[in-house]
Formats: C-alpha cells, structure tokens, sequence
C-alpha cells in the first residue's frame, strides 16, 4: 500500500544555479523523506559567482500559491527563505494566520531570515528587516539567523560564547518560541557551534569546522532540513539536531560547480545513486 509523506512547504525564492532557494529546500526535502510544497516569492537571476538580478513575484500570487496547497494538501511543516520586501512579510504573515500555521497552532513554523549576503552585506531594506521583526518572529516556532543576520536584526556582533548567548537572548525579546544562532560564521573558531534556546532550556550543538569553500546553500539546508523533521512530529530540539547531523554530511560532500562558491551536497541520502556521467 502507497503511503502519503508528509508535506512540508516552502516560501522562498528560486536560484537559477539550483544550490540555494526553493532548490535547496525541495532536494532537502526529498532527500529527508518529506513531500515539497512551494510559495515562490522571487525569481533570482545568480550563479556560483553571486546574485545578479531578481523579480518579485506580486503579492498576491505569493498568497494565492500559500493557500492553494494549504487548504488542498495540507501542510505539516512550513519554513520561509527569501521574503524580499516588507510588503511579501506582511501579506505572508496574515495568509498564514488564515491558514493556521504558526508557533499558536499545531503547524511548526521556521522563519529562515535571509537578510545577508555570502559576504555579510544586508540584502533587504530596513523596513523589511523590521517586518521580519514585527510581522514573522513572534508567529515563529523557531528562527535560524546565521550571525551576519544577527548583526543586521539586534545590533548585537557576536564573537564568542557569551555575545553568542546575548544575541539569542536579544532575538527572543522579538516573540519567537525558540532561537538558534548558528556559528558557522564564526571563522575563527575551531568548532561550529549552534546554539538554541526558548529562553529556558539553552543547548549547544557542537559539530566539525570542514575545509571547504563550497557552502552555497547550507543555511537554506539546514532550515530546510528542521522544517523536514519538524513536519514528521519531532520536536525542536530532536530537529535541530538532525538537521546538524544532515548539514554536517552534506557540506562534507559538498562539490564545486562554476567558477565561484559549490553547493552543500545532500546527494550522500541517495547510497546507490551514480553521480558520474
């Protein structure tokens, strides 16, 4: 008998080299045992060398695309990746509600706050960071902002453990039920620590600093991987820590692609799969 996987939903915009955007969080999907649903909010014009353009897509096809699935398949889990301005934040916000996903309902939440470039130059305007602030954290079950992001929504630069654990506590005055400030930025670091927190419970993933500059991609992995587990009934801290195992191996397999930065590879999940052609 044919069993129906559970379904997890994107809204995020695309990457025409295929290693980041809805790419990323549908191949992430997959490889995770999920059924990929999409919102597309943009149509990004980037390869390995960084984005050269993007068109939004109007508000309201954003919505529309929301509520489609919502209310026809049913969404287990969503996570959000590119939002480009405050007026996609706000409509997303509100058609969520109507649709009853959110940390207030029994649908996971993860916001991916994609404010930073590869290089850590802010890639939305300010009143959109605000509505990720205001409109889309307090709605949030749990947000992964790497530390460049941090910077950009607290003010708060962090170069260790405790401006580590200052920015956290920074993000959760912000309304989201759990924070995990990812470390993988922190370059000076023999580790990369992540750490996650409600406020209550605080724990730290420690994993391997890999010797790779194809990372394309790992942040929208790795949220996409949580959202995977989020939306098979784990909980968060269960997620998360997948979701570092899952990321951990995937930017071990990493590959280059083009003359810039490679994408994470979660092409290890396929064991028989035959790369080379």
């Amino acid at each position: 008998m044919t069993v129906t996987p559970r379904t997890a939903l994107t809204i995020a915009g695309s990457d025409s080299g295929g290693g980041a955007g809805v790419q990323a969080d549908l191949r992430t999907f997959f490889a995770n045992g999920v059924h990929g649903l999409v919102a597309l909010t943009a149509v990004t014009v980037q390869n390995s060398l960084g984005v050269q353009g993007f068109s939004e897509i109007p508000v309201d096809v954003v919505t529309a695309q929301i509520k489609a699935v919502a209310e026809d398949m049913g969404v287990n889990a969503a996570k959000t990746g590119m939002l480009a301005t405050a007026e996609i934040i706000q409509a997303v916000a509100k058609t969520l509600d109507e649709v009853h996903i959110g940390r207030s309902t029994d649908t996971p939440f993860v916001v991916d706050p994609v404010a930073a470039s590869m290089t850590g130059h802010a890639l939305l305007r300010e009143e959109a960071l605000e509505a990720i602030r205001t409109e889309l954290f307090p709605r949030a079950t749990l947000i992964t902002p790497n530390l460049d992001e941090v910077r950009l929504l607290t003010g708060v630069t962090v170069t260790d453990a405790a401006s580590q654990r200052a920015a956290a506590e920074a993000l959760l005055e912000f309304g989201s039920q759990w924070v995990l400030v990812k470390g993988g930025h922190l370059y000076e670091a023999a580790d990369c620590v992540d750490l996650l927190t409600d406020g209550s419970a605080v724990i730290e993933l420690s994993g391997p600093r890999i010797d790779t500059e194809n990372t394309h991609g790992g942040g929208d992995t790795m949220a996409s991987a949580i959202t995977s587990s989020l939306a098979k009934g784990a909980d968060v801290p269960t997620a998360v820590a997948e979701a570092k195992r899952f990321i951990e191996r995937c930017v071990q397999e990493a590959y280059p692609l083009g003359a810039g930065v490679g994408p994470v590879s979660p092409f290890w999940r396929l064991a028989n799969a035959t790369l080379a052609g």
